[in-house]
């Protein structure tokens, strides 16, 4: 397989020791291959670069030498789906109605539950808005997804040339084609403590940090040591990917980042907007970074996708809202502040929005009249959670861990998470931290002002207004066909749609970005889907 090289000077760099420098690069003679290892659940301090909590994680300690550590990447939700909308499409998810959790039709065998009335919907994203794998396919490359979406809509045909459990870059017909491949790990996932509950662990219990949030006893450190054990699971199939890189030559051209979905996987973590159901951790090795290095630059993960495509050198588009911080298009000036929102929690209703410069945390709360604790039905599956429910009814956690369950909770919240990392002291009262106070209140209500929050909407009534009033999602018009002189040109009279044709059933689907050729007599299919819609298909012989 042919190695990809990269040229001369998209691999200079001047280093400082412990800050990792980039040059500012032009766009790629030839397009780098880029793979993202992405895994679930999972905040930075399990992993031993980042300090560990009793665990080993050798492969992944192989790549931070090798790479940029970024230590303070925020995602944009404490849970999966808001959080994975947010990455497919560089955009707040309050800002494109992908703020619950989750959007499609529930599935009873997954647990979930919904409210009263709930009807599942595909969010309908705005116009002219595309995803970052579609304007990848568009510029040349193989996109490749191993294998979990999530993204709070049903994916087009467009975005992916395979997205399947063997999904793999090797699967490209062109060896010298680029290639974007995802690998996605569930292992770490929350629901693989109870799932995996009859495995042996790798760590002992009694070896495992246990956080002020959890009282320290057998129950605690047994579910701890099965969710390190499946981290360090984990780490072992990140080496996988690694091994086949290096085996087919590609790696030491190929830009690897390595992160979680979002932070920890655990009660009182996630669907928090804490830093420790938020921050997640971040590895990106490239030949021009100097590896072995670590950032305190601020990111969100609105910031992946536009940094993918400048990476690519592709024009990022006005309709993502974040920021480049690697590449050709780099930002000029660093992110200031993260945001972050929790909105429907499977069954439960909450609005909390938060902001952080990077040490100070803001956060307000919309339904104060709530506890931060909701009753999700399907994190009750977690033997922790259970333990915590019953401490807590007989009264034997102490303040900082009963705090959860309170019945209400402040309007606003304030946290200086330097020196208090577990956000336990509430700041907003103290007149010493006024100033930061309307610093962070001003930049959240900016933020809203700027990109909208449509969590402030009633969820059915927003889904309602997508389809026009009616009981479902509109379809996608079919695309018209116009064949002359040897080239088809396709086009759909719905505004957005994006456009796919194929020859034959069994090869895969094109993305549509100009007239191709065509022959009298070839049978043509064409799929035309805009996301959030539901897809219509034509077949037909061209004449």
């Amino acid at each position: 397989m042919k190695i990809r090289l990269f040229p001369l000077f998209a691999v200079l760099f001047f280093a400082c020791k412990g800050t990792p420098t980039e040059i500012k690069q032009p766009e790629y003679p030839e397009k780098p291959n880029i793979v993202w290892i992405v895994c679930e659940d999972l905040s930075p301090e399990h992993l031993e670069t980042y300090g560990g909590t009793g665990g080993k994680t050798p492969f992944l300690n192989a790549l931070a030498a090798e790479s940029v550590q970024y230590n303070q990447v925020f995602a944009t939700a404490g849970v999966c789906a808001p959080s994975r909308a947010a990455l497919i499409t560089g955009a707040y998810q309050t800002s494109i109605g992908a703020m619950h959790m989750r959007t499609l039709a529930p599935s009873a065998a997954a647990g979930d539950a919904y409210p009263t009335g709930f009807k599942g919907y595909s969010t309908v994203l705005p116009e002219g808005m595309k995803t970052y794998p579609e304007l990848l396919r568009m510029a040349g490359y193989y996109t490749s997804n191993n294998s979990k979406e999530d993204y709070q809509f049903k994916s087009p045909v467009t975005m992916w040339d395979e997205s399947s459990p063997k999904a793999h870059y090797r699967n490209r017909p062109d060896p010298n084609q680029p290639f974007f491949a995802i690998f996605n790990f569930t292992i770490s996932h929350e629901s693989q403590v109870w799932v995996r509950a009859n495995e042996e662990l790798l760590v002992d219990p009694k070896d495992v940090k246990v956080p002020p949030v959890y009282p320290d006893d057998s129950i605690t450190r047994h579910v701890l040591a099965r969710f390190i054990t499946n981290a360090m699971r984990m780490d072992m199939q990140v080496g996988e990917v690694i091994a086949q890189l290096k085996e087919d030559g590609l790696y030491e051209n190929t830009i690897i980042f390595f992160y979680s979905d979002h932070g920890d996987g655990m009660p009182y973590y996630k669907r928090e907007l804490y830093d420790r159901g938020l921050r997640a951790p971040l590895l990106i090795k490239a030949p021009f970074l100097d590896g072995g290095t670590q950032s305190e630059e601020l990111i969100s993960f609105v910031d992946f996708a536009p940094t993918l495509l400048s990476l690519a050198g592709i024009p990022i588009p006005e309709s993502m809202q974040g920021q480049a911080f690697l590449g050709s298009q780099k930002a000029e000036n660093p992110r200031k502040y993260s945001f972050a929102a929790r909105d429907r929690m499977d069954s439960e209703y909450d609005r909390v929005r938060a902001v952080s410069d990077g040490r100070f945390k803001y956060i307000r709360n919309y339904m104060p009249e709530k506890p931060n604790y909701q009753n999700v039905q399907y994190r009750l599956q977690n033997p922790l959670m259970v333990h915590l429910l019953d401490l807590n009814k007989k009264g034997l956690l102490d303040k900082n861990q009963a705090r959860w369950f309170a019945k209400s909770k402040p309007d606003e919240e304030l946290y200086d998470t330097k020196s208090d990392p577990w956000e336990f002291n509430n700041l907003a009262g103290n007149p010493e931290y006024s100033g930061k106070l309307t610093e962070l209140r001003k930049a959240h209500e900016d933020w809203i002002a700027k990109y909208g929050d449509m969590g402030a909407l009633n969820e059915m009534e927003m889904v309602r207004n997508w389809w026009g009033g009616k009981d479902g999602a509109p379809t996608t018009e079919p695309a018209q066909v116009k064949f002359e002189n040897g080239k088809v040109t396709l086009s759909s009279a719905t505004s957005s749609a994006s456009i796919a044709y194929r020859k034959s059933k069994n090869v895969g689907w094109k993305v549509y970005v100009g007239p191709f050729e065509g022959n009298p007599g070839d049978s043509l299919y064409v799929n035309a889907h805009r996301i959030g819609f539901e897809p219509s298909e034509i077949a037909l012989i061209l004449k």
